[in-house]
């Protein structure tokens, strides 16, 4: 007699590559020194909760209306972010996505994320801006993980595992449900990785 195994309520997660990324990059780049030269809140920020790195997430997080590079950034991510509503299967009732939030991120070697999620956002996500050799991946969080009790350890497999890693490519990005926790661990090359993320919220 045969059993039938279904995957029910599954994490839906969008991956792809943005056309001319390399012309992008070179923008987004210089956008983000001169920003990170100028940021003082910023630079005082990261020294006390992003250490060795450099973020604007506590201090410009609206580099979508700051940096011409990162509105095209938006502008080019609005079809991917549409395509992800729609398979998730949301109704909007004509409610529409909006990029709230937008910030840069600099991690040079050892700089690490602790596991977080983003509240009061719909839709999260990050864009790879520079990814030398040996930079870290983007790990998720199984978001049962706080009801499996007493369950055996599972294989370990990318699928099947409590965590999925998902690589940093330059020119690439990542789409995920708001509530989906997250972290990336200290990065192990001697160049920055270096990233804008964002946050949408429905208006």
């Amino acid at each position: 007699m045969s059993v039938a195994i279904q995957r029910l309520f599954p994490t839906h997660i969008a991956q792809g590559r943005l056309a001319d990324a390399r012309a992008l990059n070179r923008e987004l780049t210089r956008d983000i020194e001169g920003f990170m030269a100028e940021d003082r809140a910023g630079q005082a920020w990261s020294r006390r909760h992003y250490r060795g790195g450099y973020t604007s997430y506590a201090s410009l997080d609206d580099m979508n209306r700051r940096a011409p590079s990162c509105e095209q950034l938006e502008i080019l991510l609005r079809p991917h972010v549409s395509a992800y509503a729609r398979a998730l299967g949301w109704r909007l009732a004509g409610r529409r996505l909006r990029m709230t939030t937008c910030w840069m991120n600099v991690m040079p070697r050892h700089t690490y994320h602790t596991l977080h999620l983003h509240p009061h956002s719909v839709i999260s996500g990050t864009y790879y801006v520079s990814t030398p050799p040996g930079c870290v991946p983007l790990r998720l969080e199984d978001p049962r993980m706080a009801f499996y009790m007493h369950a055996p350890p599972r294989t370990g497999k990318r699928v099947d595992g409590h965590y999925v890693d998902i690589k940093a490519r330059a020119g690439a990005f990542v789409l995920f449900e708001s509530w989906l926790r997250h972290e990336v661990p200290p990065n192990r090359s001697t160049r920055p990785r270096i990233s804008v993320s964002f946050n949408y919220g429905l208006e």
